[in-house]
């Protein structure tokens, strides 16, 4: 596992690029007659991770866990209710307008679906420019040489750039999508479940095209999906998030090898496997996963967990412990409280 994941949980939160520090966002819920708070979703609560530079970090989870939720809070289209975000050895985490539009040439985001996410009035060279009018000085000619630079490394043609996004398929789209997130030259990208809305064919080469980027421009990644195939294919190290917290962290490696968190056992068996053995060891989680509005006391999966052990996972919240080097699980299985 990378040094930056363990400073996390021990040394220095600046470490790496990005890290987070117990963060939270919740979203207020509002009911009554005169519309008042009555309670809050608490989507991120107490998130800390950190990524080395040139890494990438996966970040799963079912849907609803709250890991699109801190990827917008990390990129501060949400603004956190609690705790610190460190970007480059800087707190951004309460950073103005005017400093996180200096900072935003560093950090971009790729969303899920490139349809909604690219403006239908514009055409692919005003999209790719838009964010170096933004947030560069830079002149007319060098905005252009960069954008026919961008279009051939996405793999479109100097002839695309004049065409309007409906005018392309999801896999063309996301490739322009990618392409201005690349244009100012960031350090970060939040990957968004990018692959999630294309066809299964084109997956594969969005994958292999934003990996040959990583390369390139020895880009930071923060990917976010629940297709768990490919986490395994992309990522360094995989954090595991249920219910607005993270469940575990470790090396992509170890993660698939010897998953510890119960909730990350049942993920890994839910991968697709043709052998009758897989068929027989699937862990089948009973229930839905609770509202994020009302969330189980102690541990938050106890109440669909396969590995209950008593009145402790009710009423005490399990800390991240370190079962085996380099690698940190929450759970009362690996707390000492057993």
């Amino acid at each position: 596992m990378s040094e930056s994941i363990q400073s996390t949980y021990g040394v220095a939160q600046d470490d790496g690029l990005l890290a987070t520090k117990d963060l939270k966002k919740y979203f207020p819920v509002k009911g009554g007659i005169l519309n008042r708070k009555v309670g809050d979703v608490k989507a991120v609560d107490g998130v800390s991770l950190a990524i080395e530079e040139g890494k990438t970090l996966g970040l799963v989870g079912e849907s609803g866990c709250g890991k699109s939720t801190l990827g917008k809070t990390i990129m501060r289209l949400h603004d956190p209710t609690d705790g610190n975000i460190y970007f480059d050895g800087e707190d951004i985490s309460d950073a103005g307008k005017s400093r996180m539009r200096k900072i935003r040439r560093n950090m971009q985001i790729i969303f899920q679906d490139p349809a909604s996410s690219l403006n239908p009035r514009m055409s692919v060279a005003e999209l790719i420019q838009e964010p170096m009018k933004t947030l560069t000085d830079w002149s007319k000619e060098e905005r252009r040489d960069r954008t026919l630079e961008l279009i051939s490394e996405v793999g479109l043609q100097e002839g695309h750039l004049q065409r309007a996004p409906h005018e392309f398929s999801g896999g063309q789209q996301q490739r322009v999508a990618i392409a201005r997130a690349l244009s100012v030259n960031p350090k970060l990208i939040v990957a968004d479940e990018p692959t999630s809305a294309l066809d299964v064919s084109v997956q594969a080469k969005i994958l292999n095209l934003l990996s040959d980027l990583q390369d390139t421009y020895d880009l930071t990644f923060l990917f976010i999906s629940h297709d768990l195939s490919v986490i395994k294919h992309i990522c360094d190290d995989v954090a595991v998030m249920y219910l607005g917290k993270l469940a575990e962290v470790a090396s992509t490696e170890e993660i698939f090898d010897d998953p510890k968190h119960p909730y990350t056992k049942a993920l890994m068996s839910a991968v697709p496997d043709a052998s009758a053995e897989s068929m027989t060891d699937r862990i089948l989680l009973e229930g839905d996963v609770p509202s994020p509005e009302n969330p189980p006391s102690g541990c938050r999966f106890h109440t669909r967990c396969q590995e209950y052990i008593g009145e402790i996972c009710e009423t005490d919240e399990p800390q991240f412990t370190e079962p085996s080097a380099g690698r940190y699980c929450s759970c009362h299985h690996y707390s000492g409280s057993t």
